[in-house]
């Protein structure tokens, strides 16, 4: 990853802090192990159709009620289950061997807020997919609102 760890690795990608989306990085790691545990395993048919539309789909700002409706519940949720805070949704088969799809929501206060709370928007905003078979400096794709917020240290 970076110096810094898996942490840094996301500072560079998403906004704020991304705990959620650093545990995805380990559930890679236990699903190709065969240790991870799946809420909901995608069939062939799910993961294919998902796979073939998801860069293209995640060119649109979408949100969590978005992802949900088109791809069904996630097989791994790593943040609560409050529709109002950030979370990365996990999308997998149940052969190791498929990597894993993770979506990354992000809901917070603007950055001129005098507060954290509430959150800015009633869902969270989906800011980016990550694929998890591609090198961790390509596997993202931005939704424009993710673009917007992507840290100013990636263009440095």
């Amino acid at each position: 990853m970076t110096s810094s760890g898996v942490q840094g690795a996301f500072r560079k990608f998403l906004p704020a802090d991304q705990g959620h989306a650093v545990a995805s990085v380990y559930a890679e790691i236990a699903q190709r192990q065969g240790w991870l545990r799946l809420d909901r395993v995608l069939d062939d048919d799910e993961y294919g159709s998902m796979l073939d539309v998801i860069d293209s789909w995640a060119s649109r700002d979408r949100v969590w009620e978005d992802v949900t409706s088109t791809f069904g519940p996630p097989s791994i949720v790593f943040g609560g289950s409050n529709p109002l805070y950030s979370k990365t949704l996990g999308y997998a088969t149940g052969e190791p061997s498929d990597p894993m799809l993770f979506l990354h929501l992000w809901n917070g206060s603007e950055p001129e807020a005098q507060s954290s709370w509430p959150p800015a928007y009633e869902q969270p905003l989906l800011l980016a997919v990550r694929r998890g078979d591609a090198p961790f400096s390509t596997a993202f794709t931005f939704t424009p609102e993710g673009l917007r917020r992507r840290p100013a240290c990636l263009f440095a």
